[in-house]
């Protein structure tokens, strides 16, 4: 296994407050990687400088050998690296199929081919029956189900998963190891924050 994300001395400062020191660490291809640590370590901060969302102060940033050190999140996307969010942020007024299309849109410009992919993502969780739901009739475990299948609607290489278990409940939390297997297993590589070990 080669080393999909490469994170080589980086920082991130804002102003006088260093949020991320100097860490190095490696992804490889087909691993399920966990980055722990308290609050206010920096772990999202770092996932903001990796997925675009901030640019690092310093040091380098490397996606399967390409520098995406200081690209905008868009361009990382479309690279292959997608990501969820601590807190869900599923999109009202929309079904749950709507809400996965979404990201589909984010590589496919055809409606017919942005649905077909969005189904994928969620039967691939099995969202399946609740594709015409509103999302606002889900619960706090399918909303976060959700994000990761409109994240993996974008066809990633590398899925990053922030707190993907906050909030859930010990069956909540089984059934989610067992899709973040599954999406590894899939072919897609897990870069994730967790406080839940």
């Amino acid at each position: 296994m080669h080393a999909l994300l490469e994170v080589e001395s980086v920082s991130k400062r804002f102003g006088g407050l260093t949020a991320v020191n100097d860490v190095t660490m490696q992804v490889r291809e087909g691993e399920i990687v966990g980055l722990i640590g308290p609050n206010g370590a920096g772990k999202t901060t770092l996932f903001n400088c990796v997925s675009g969302f901030y640019h690092a102060t310093a040091g380098k940033i490397l996606f399967d050998g390409q520098d995406v050190t200081n690209l905008r999140s868009d361009t990382i996307c479309r690279l292959g690296i997608t990501r969820t969010f601590q807190i869900v942020r599923s999109l009202a007024g929309m079904t749950v199929l709507e809400n996965v299309m979404v990201g589909a849109f984010k590589n496919i410009t055809r409606s017919s081919e942005a649905r077909r992919a969005a189904q994928e993502a969620l039967e691939f969780l099995g969202m399946g029956p609740l594709m015409n739901a509103a999302v606002e009739s889900l619960t706090v475990a399918k909303k976060k189900r959700l994000e990761m299948a409109r994240a993996l609607a974008t066809k990633p290489r590398l899925l990053m998963l922030d707190e993907v278990m906050a909030g859930l409940n010990p069956t909540e939390r089984k059934e989610s190891v067992e899709y973040i297997r599954r999406v590894r297993d899939g072919g897609t590589t897990v870069f994730m924050i967790e406080h839940v070990m």
